[in-house]
């Protein structure tokens, strides 16, 4: 996920099993989640599927890092993202540059391979538009049903064994089309003689045929996996990945891009263009192109020294969380336990070799993976099983052959090596220059929430402290107490058990609802359009999206869960995106088509699959990156939609569209019960909105001290005056932990976000998303939420910018022709109970 920006919502989500198998997508960013916002090319997402694949992003980013707004405050739970490591940031450069390879947005990984397609037909011709304008063409077997050049994805006729053949032909034409391309710019070598027409537009049909074929391949393994297509893929990856880097480092597209930075056109050319050519500059020197000589070469040791310690901390992760196993035989050892994670613990236990575990009469092994280890902090009445695995938790990689310390110093070094190499005084610096903030700017940013959060932290901790003791617990309250006890407190105070909102939210009702208020706020129609593009599965849907009767994008929807062959979580990914030179013949623009994929219960019978809030929340937030991307006006494909959009701006639709499953009006019109059409009962909601903000000071002081920590180490750290990376993290823990960490603590040592992930020097832009997504929303506040026609006013206007303008104009720029002003703090530190309201 980018993509896509929050924060691992819960640290369930962080699931660090799968890591790094794969090198992840490629090309293409924007979250997560990209860039859109993935560092790998990964769709934007969130939940779990999210972060245990190779490359997510925007998963990881729903609220606010590991933990969330749902109070899941397992002490330091965060795992996951792990990825092929340095890989990830070489592509991150040819992904934000090119989004080429799998679009996708907000940061989930896909997984997934082709299935029997059939479709419902419902509603029949184009409204508007002649049958051909979706080429649907049916093709023989000899033929390579993924380089046809259809108008959308032949799902239903591509297969495994088309994949090494299909894409092998497609690089070697693209590897020709480059060979042609830089030979173009060679003999211009004069400024005068590079145009527009000479660079860009060959470069973007590069750009677009590589993404578009490559994510058919890596959308089908996530929705429809098979051995036979996650073989195919991992045969032909590395020579996409290949490919993608050659893009991204070409010397001759570079010196393409100066010579019309400082040739004739550039006076003329209209700001999207101006960015397009100041992005590659920038991102092909972030990637070392401009070196020369004994400088060049150092670079690229330091790429290759840096992606290989990325992947040897994400092993050594894998096998500290790997080697520690519980085995429990008395009931009364797990008592308290969920009877999910029993479950979950039994079968564990069958898999080490007890034939006869049950759930019930055990033996149950318990293991630091997320799913187990989270359920025993939350639940465990052991308290010594709980500081058992709560110290074996933090202290993961931490000793022995997978100490991952010195890999954790020669990481930092070496970052800060090639940052000198690039004529930046130290990494954070270059990781910022991709992105919206600077450093000073996401410093202040840290500084203000953390100034405002500190007290009620505090308070939290007190209030958790009081109410174990009213509880009959006595002592002091060690860490491995808090998350019990949080939770008890949560459930005595406002539990709603998410069996129980279930009934309220039908998918078809809510899927209206969400659709009325995008028509409301941006004055689109969304309509069916079942049976007019090939699918992979039959439940997958097919949508039109309409303004003023004109069509402007499309997208599927592919919403139920199939375990045995789709990875879990939500995201949504392009399929095209909207561009003027890539327009079919008879049209004046190429209008964007997406997906979005979630993982809900399938309907049973007559009863419709029905949700939990949680999911409907997912549903709206990938629902305003989708928006993002098929509403947009802008003509220059490497800057529509959501492409060339800085990875930490990328958040701002997807949130916004969250806060309005809390705005009463608007939740009850959908939210009635499916069996009695009753309205969702005013003390439900009540409790749905103070639950959000339960613990509001702790989860915001839990993110700001990882994001301190990560631009610390990548700004001021120094050995020599702050000793180690631990006594330097305990110096940040002063200011952001009411509870200083153990001095065991290792947390640093399994932090694969920043050693393994994209969010080296970025973690902060969690955050920084969700204070521009929380300010745009108080514009509709400000406005009155129940004012019709100030409402819609406003929602024209967040249109017209927000989700009309794409990378074509910077992100600060953007938020300001909505906004009037620059981001404040303030409706992010309301909208989460951390100040009055006014």
């Amino acid at each position: 996920g980018m993509h896509r920006l929050g924060g691992l919502r819960h640290a369930a989500l962080a699931q660090g099993t799968a890591a790094a198998t794969t090198p992840g997508p490629t090309c293409n960013v924007g979250i997560r989640i990209g860039r859109i916002g993935s560092p790998t090319g990964s769709p934007i997402g969130i939940g779990t599927g999210l972060r245990t694949g190779a490359s997510s992003s925007c998963a990881a980013h729903r609220s606010g890092g590991a933990g969330g707004k749902k109070g899941r405050a397992a002490a330091r739970v965060i795992e996951g993202l792990a990825t092929s490591g340095r890989q990830r940031d070489l592509l991150r450069v040819a992904q934000r540059r090119f989004n080429a390879a799998g679009q996708s947005v907000a940061g989930k990984r896909r997984n997934s391979n082709s299935s029997k397609g059939g479709s419902r037909k419902t509603g029949g011709a184009f409204a508007g538009f002649g049958e051909k304008r979706f080429g649907v063409m049916s093709v023989s077997v000899g033929e390579m049903p993924l380089l046809t050049e259809s108008d959308l994805p032949l799902y239903d006729q591509v297969k495994a064994e088309h994949v090494v053949p299909s894409i092998r032909e497609l690089l070697s034409q693209l590897n020709k089309n480059l060979d042609d391309l830089e030979g173009g710019i060679g003999e211009a070598s004069s400024s005068s003689s590079v145009s527009w027409d000479k660079l860009v537009v060959p470069l973007e049909k590069i750009v677009d045929r590589l993404g578009r074929t490559w994510s058919v391949v890596t959308h089908l393994k996530a929705v429809c996996d098979t051995e036979e297509l996650r073989k195919a893929v991992e045969e032909v990856q590395p020579e996409q990945v290949a490919f993608s880097l050659r893009l991204s480092q070409s010397e001759g597209i570079y010196r393409g891009f100066k010579a019309l930075k400082e040739g004739s056109e550039w006076e003329g050319m209209s700001e999207p263009r101006k960015r397009i050519v100041l992005e590659n500059i920038r991102d092909a020197e972030l990637a070392g192109v401009a070196l020369e000589g004994k400088e060049k070469e150092r670079f690229n040791e330091i790429q290759q020294e840096l992606s290989k310690l990325s992947t040897k901390f994400s092993n050594s992760v894998l096998d500290g969380t790997k080697a520690y196993t519980k085995t429990l035989t008395e009931k009364k050892e797990v008592n308290g336990l969920p009877a999910s994670a029993l479950a979950l613990a039994a079968q564990t236990a069958v898999s080490k070799g007890y034939k006869e575990a049950t759930a019930n009469e055990g033996p149950w092994v318990l293991t630091l993976d997320i799913p187990s280890y989270l359920p025993v902090m939350l639940h465990s009445k052991n308290r010594g099983l709980r500081e058992e695995l709560y110290k074996e938790y933090i202290t993961r990689a931490s000793s022995g052959e997978i100490d991952n310390t010195p890999v954790i110093e020669k990481v930092l070094s070496l970052r800060k090596e090639m940052a000198q190499l690039l004529g930046y005084s130290c990494y954070a610096e270059v990781s910022l220059a991709a992105k919206m903030a600077n450093l000073d700017q996401a410093r202040k940013l840290l500084e203000e929430l953390r100034q405002a959060s500190y007290d009620a932290a505090k308070q939290d901790l007190e209030d958790v402290k009081a109410f174990a003791k009213d509880n009959g617990f006595e002592g002091e309250l060690c860490h491995w107490d808090v998350s019990y006890w949080a939770e008890r407190m949560r459930e005595a105070k406002f539990d709603i058990n998410d069996e129980v909102l279930r009934p309220y939210f039908p998918l078809p009702q809510v899927l209206d609802g969400l659709f009325e208020l995008a028509n409301k706020l941006f004055g689109i129609d969304v309509e069916a359009f079942d049976g007019n593009a090939p699918v992979w599965n039959k439940d997958v849907r097919f949508f039109k999206i309409s303004q003023e009767g004109k069509p402007q994008a499309y997208f599927y929807l592919d919403p139920y869960s199939r375990p045995a062959e789709k990875r879990g979580g939500a995201w949504m990914d392009e399929v095209v995106g909207r561009s003027k030179v890539l327009a079919p013949e008879d049209q004046s623009v190429r209008l964007p088509v997406a997906h979005m994929v979630c993982n809900q219960t399938p309907p049973v019978g007559d009863t419709p699959s029905l949700m939990t809030f949680r999911e409907v929340e997912t549903l709206f937030h990938e629902f305003g990156h989708a928006l993002q991307h098929m509403l947009t006006q802008q003509e220059e494909g490497l800057v529509a939609g959501i492409r060339g959009i800085e990875w930490d701006a990328v958040e701002l639709p997807s949130q916004f569209m969250e806060n309005w499953c809390y705005h009463k009006n608007t939740l009850l019109k959908f939210a009635r019960h499916h069996e009695t059409n009753e309205p969702l009962p005013d003390e439900m909601y009540d409790k749905l909105v103070k639950a959000k903000n339960y613990r509001a000071g702790t989860m915001m002081m839990r993110q700001l001290h990882f994001a301190s920590t990560d631009l610390g180490l990548h700004s001021d750290y120094d050995k020599d005056v702050h000793g180690s990376i631990y006594e330097f993290e305990n110096s940040i823990a002063e200011k952001t932990m009411v509870m200083k960490p153990l001095p065991l603590d290792r947390f640093l040592c399994s932090f694969s976000h920043i050693f393994a992930g994209g969010y080296a020097a970025g973690y902060y832009s969690y955050k920084w998303a969700e204070v521009l997504s929380a300010d745009a929303f108080s514009a509709f506040e400000e406005a009155g939420l129940d004012d019709e026609s100030k409402v819609v006013d406003t929602g024209r206007r967040f249109r017209d910018t927000v989700l009309s303008l794409g990378g074509g104009r910077a992100p600060e720029l953007v938020f300001k022709d909505f906004r009037g002003r620059d981001p404040s703090t303030e409706p992010l530190l309301r909208h989460s109970g951390l100040i009055a309201i006014a």
